[in-house]
């Protein structure tokens, strides 16, 4: 329908403004009658590398911390609620939003920043795990210090998930040296995106390739890769 279409490309201009990107060209394809049950839009972003700044998950070393820019789980678990017909809080939405004057931000604070992700499917867990396997270093996070809202906790613990496992939109997992992190969560925070930014754990030199978690208890739990999507391909 016109009306959807007129929506969606409304909320691209207004996000493209405020990422202050330039939607520069497109393209559109037909397909056959119910071969697809809506519209699809897939994007390609061109952006420069910003001097002096090299982000890689070889330049990871034990005693960096690891930083999340806010509360997982949120676009996961709005969309999990709307499909089990779950009513939730109009709080819980999907955290969709742009990051790049954030993480430019945290670079010019810090650009020694070892490397940055975004933790889409397979959420914190998946990319601790990739992160831990290609420095060969061991990471261990804080279950305290994990920000997870309660509406999203209580679909979790309603459907079986575990949040560290849930799908964000709109979060940035940095691994940051020690002596960086306190100017990197102070420009983290100088964003609306960055406002619960926090230290959830280090990187160890003990048990490479391994994502663990200090539980509330004191006890410590392997954080293993996730195996195949909790819901279908959502991005």
């Amino acid at each position: 329908p016109i009306k959807d279409l007129q929506t969606i490309v409304s909320t691209m201009k207004k996000m493209a403004d405020e990422a202050g990107v330039v939607i520069a060209t497109g393209d559109t394809k037909v397909v056959e009658k119910g071969k697809a049950d809506g519209i699809f839009i897939n994007t390609a972003g061109i952006g420069d590398k910003i001097p002096g700044t090299h982000i890689s998950p070889e330049n990871v070393k034990p005693g960096m911390k690891v930083i999340l820019s806010g509360y997982i789980g949120d676009h996961a678990a709005a969309i999990m609620a709307g499909r089990h017909n779950i009513n939730l809080p109009a709080s819980v939405q999907t955290d969709c939003a742009p990051l790049n004057k954030m993480t430019k931000a945290m670079l010019e604070a810090a650009p020694d920043i070892a490397v940055m992700r975004d933790p889409t499917r397979g959420g914190v867990a998946a990319v601790l795990n990739e992160i831990a396997a290609a420095s060969h270093c061991g990471i261990l996070i804080d279950e305290d210090e994990i920000p997870i809202h309660p509406e999203v906790q209580g679909v979790c613990d309603m459907l079986g998930f575990d949040p560290l496992y849930l799908a964000n939109e709109g979060k940035c997992v940095a691994f940051v040296p020690a002596e960086s992190a306190e100017k990197v969560l102070k420009a983290m925070r100088t964003s609306p995106y960055g406002q619960e930014a926090r230290v959830i754990g280090e990187v160890t030199a003990e048990a490479p390739g391994t994502v663990g978690l200090r539980t509330g208890i004191g006890g410590i739990r392997v954080v293993d890769m996730p195996l195949g999507n909790i819901v279908p391909r959502i991005c």
